[in-house]
């Protein structure tokens, strides 16, 4: 009877009132039809070399810097000697890309704030921030009015002049690393052909002002923090040099250009064909970034805050902000080099290149976010041993593969290349298993054969057996 009563007093099915159909379906229709469009003058190459060419915004500013040359012909001869002939697009250019830089890292920055401690409260079976703000978007402008209004201490002893350098000077190598990176085809503000070895020497930056932090601040911890940051540097900055210098022998380029066209017009991403040196330079930029596993100069059990002790207030937020945003671009250059930046098979002829890139950056920062969350952290001797003997063996194993790879593909031109480059994938793939699975066991690795064992300590603890003793006598 009561399930009867129950099933008869079904709540009635709410309908969508009809107003909103007709504008759900005119507004699936437009935007139908705006596809429509686009497809069809991208198809029809009305698009192609356009400074409204929406795909590449690097047209448009090769269009408005061409513009200023024309106008700069006019100027007096003498001032070419002063300021050069061509002064006006170059400054235009320079201010265009360094605003294009700085509006998307600080917006970045401000996102990032909130999505890192979302997704890791998410992974950790916690909410995150969830209370300013709807769903808790406000809580990095709240973080930053509390951090503002924080005082700002100076310790006794501290070197005042350095002491204030560190967290100023900390952002140059982060913003100077992204002029290279490449947007799109046309879209790069520091596009030279030396590029690797650019980012090499710029990310390399970082150490002094971090060791500048902990030495001027007066404190043994942060004298040690900044210690162990510069034995990170220079021992994980081999094998991701390493890693980059196999990419440099495949495309034959150091131009970051060249190397995403390498791989679009290969159709293959250095991912595939590169296996250990993605890694490699994976694991060794998170060494750099001080992240989890690899947060050694930050470990608050051990050294309280490592190298930034005593910063308080937003020189603290300085620093912070600067690690969330070489995160970033550890994350941006992961795409480039190894997930065909922004190329993806063709379809950058119909979607911009930049949006193609941030997909791909955004999983890359994702799988940085997830080992944050996840992993414990090294101890200091692990993450030195695993350098040292694990890393950069494996990278030179691997880097001496790929020169060969490297001269046989320079020799053979006739050689389709889905069968060699098919071919050197199924090699790489085969010695990063075999390499790893090896050289792991031969540095100590014992896998437990036979399965987890069962727990031991009730009947090794000398205390236990020292109590039935006692227990007995009485």
């Amino acid at each position: 009877m009561n399930t009867t009563l129950r099933q008869g007093r079904r709540r009635p099915a709410t309908r969508v009132p009809l107003v909103l159909m007709i504008v759900g379906a005119v507004f699936a229709l437009g935007f139908l039809a705006v596809n429509a469009a686009i497809g069809y003058v991208v198809i029809d190459g009305r698009l192609d070399g356009q400074w409204y060419d929406i795909r590449d915004l690097g047209i448009a500013v090769e269009e408005l810097k061409l513009q200023l040359d024309n106008i700069n012909d006019d100027q007096p001869a003498f001032l070419d000697d002063i300021v050069g002939q061509h002064w006006i697009s170059y400054a235009v250019g320079a201010l265009l890309g360094a605003i294009g830089i700085l509006s998307f890292i600080g917006a970045a920055l401000l996102v990032l704030i909130w999505v890192e401690r979302r997704l890791i409260g998410r992974m950790q079976i916690r909410r995150g921030p969830n209370r300013v703000g709807p769903f808790g978007l406000l809580q990095p402008v709240a973080d930053a009015i509390k951090l503002i209004q924080k005082e700002v201490l100076t310790p006794d002893g501290a070197d005042r002049i350095l002491f204030l350098l560190p967290p100023a000077i900390i952002f140059i190598p982060m913003m100077a690393a992204w002029g290279p990176v490449p947007w799109s085809p046309k879209m790069a503000y520091l596009d030279i052909n030396v590029g690797v070895l650019y980012l090499i020497a710029v990310s390399s930056l970082t150490t002094l002002a971090i060791f500048l932090a902990g030495w001027s601040s007066n404190n043994h911890y942060a004298l040690l923090g900044s210690m162990r940051t510069v034995a990170m540097m220079i021992s994980y900055e081999i094998p991701l040099s390493i890693a980059l210098l196999s990419v440099v022998l495949i495309t034959g380029s150091m131009q970051l250009s060249e190397i995403v066209q390498w791989q679009a017009d290969h159709n293959l991403w250095l991912a595939a064909l590169l296996p250990i040196a993605m890694l490699t330079y994976f694991f060794s930029s998170t060494a750099e970034l001080n992240r989890t596993p690899n947060d050694i100069a930050e470990a608050e059990s051990e050294i309280v805050a490592g190298f930034h002790t005593e910063y308080s207030g937003m020189k603290f937020g300085l620093f912070y902000a600067v690690e969330l945003g070489n995160a970033l671009l550890v994350a941006t250059l992961v795409a480039t080099f190894f997930l065909g930046g922004w190329s993806l098979f063709g379809l950058e002829e119909w979607i911009p290149g930049y949006l193609i890139l941030f997909v791909k950056l955004s999983a890359a920062y994702f799988v940085l976010v997830w080992l944050r969350g996840t992993l414990p952290r090294f101890r200091l001797d692990q993450l030195m041993r695993f350098a040292w003997q694990y890393l950069i063996p494996l990278s030179l194993f691997n880097l001496l593969i790929v020169a060969v790879e490297a001269s046989l593909l320079a020799r053979l031109d006739d050689t389709p290349g889905l069968v060699s480059l098919g071919l050197f994938t199924v090699v790489n793939w085969g010695a990063a298993i075999v390499l790893f699975r090896d050289w792991a066991r031969r540095i100590g690795y014992q896998p437990n054969a036979g399965g987890p064992r069962r727990a031991e300590l009730a009947q090794q603890v000398g205390g236990l057996e020292a109590a039935e003793r006692m227990g007995t006598a009485t």
